[in-house]
């Protein structure tokens, strides 16, 4: 139930991205009202207020704005995929799916470098 809620408000949440280097533009506020909503269907206690939801998309707008144009384009598509079939799509996730990815890269660098240095 929370999956096909969260896909319905995601669809109403117009994503849409005029080219592969510019950031989705998902309606925040649609985003943030449906998760509140869904929160008070399944009678939980609200996870957090639509204003704070909002607050934190903004911010996580702005850091992946600096950030996703110099993700290569095969690990924005899977971000977006990722989150989409999840039916999970905001810009916290895009930014932390960019940021697990960059750690996964700089991690088996830093390893590779690891192991050369050993093999010396």
């Amino acid at each position: 139930m929370r999956t096909l809620f969260l896909s319905l408000a995601i669809l109403g949440a117009e994503l849409t991205a005029a080219s592969g280097d510019s950031v989705p533009r998902i309606n925040i506020e649609s985003l943030c009202k449906a998760r509140s909503a869904e929160d008070r269907l399944m009678k939980l206690p609200e996870a957090q207020s639509v204003a704070d939801c909002v607050q934190e998309e903004k911010a996580s707008k702005d850091k992946l704005g600096a950030i996703w144009p110099a993700a290569a384009n095969s690990i924005r598509s899977r971000c977006r995929a990722d989150a989409a079939a999840l039916g999970t799509l905001s810009y916290v996730d895009l930014l932390v799916c960019l940021q697990m990815a960059d750690d996964i890269r700089g991690f088996s660098s830093e390893a590779k470098t690891t192991r050369k240095s050993r093999n010396r």
